[in-house]
């Protein structure tokens, strides 16, 4: 009996896992208009991401920090090692991190490395998939930097009135 099965195909399932960012960003969307997102945060204390959308609809979320960008030097650091993340929110971060070491993938073990916004998707997008999330985001957190996120369950609640 020979050996059929086919060596894993990282590019394949690199592809794969953006197509499916994307689907799961194209419906969030259409259902709770994430497009439309006036303000973000992100509270570290309690591991959620708050999503403020028109009308006052409040949409809130458990989040992981994948990495960060600096458009000054090209480059990602990932959250797996980034001093600001804790260790409890770069859980998905670790999960690119093993596969990175599985397949010999020195862009997802190196600590900081030279990254375009391209770039940057394709890592949230892994991470995306291998834990399992429901979406992810890139936020301006500064005019050269941005926070690579995904994030869960998404809930859905109105605004408290001041």
């Amino acid at each position: 009996m020979s050996d059929t099965t086919k060596p894993f195909d990282v590019q394949n399932f690199i592809a794969q896992s953006m197509e499916g960012m994307q689907a799961a960003t194209t419906a969030h969307c259409a259902t709770w208009h994430l497009d439309d997102a006036e303000q973000w945060s992100v509270d570290m204390d309690s591991g959620l991401i708050v999503f403020q959308l028109p009308g006052g609809i409040v949409a809130t979320a458990p989040v992981q920090i994948i990495g960060t960008s600096n458009s000054e030097d090209g480059s990602f650091l990932w959250g797996w090692d980034h001093p600001s993340v804790p260790a409890e929110l770069a859980e998905h971060a670790q999960l690119a991190l093993a596969f990175g070491r599985a397949h010999g993938l020195p862009a997802y073990t190196e600590r900081k490395v030279d990254c375009n916004d391209a770039q940057a998707w394709e890592f949230t997008a892994v991470a995306m998939r291998l834990g399992e999330a429901s979406g992810s985001y890139r936020a301006q957190a500064s005019e050269t930097a941005h926070v690579w996120m995904t994030f869960g369950q998404v809930s859905l609640s109105k605004a408290e009135s001041e």
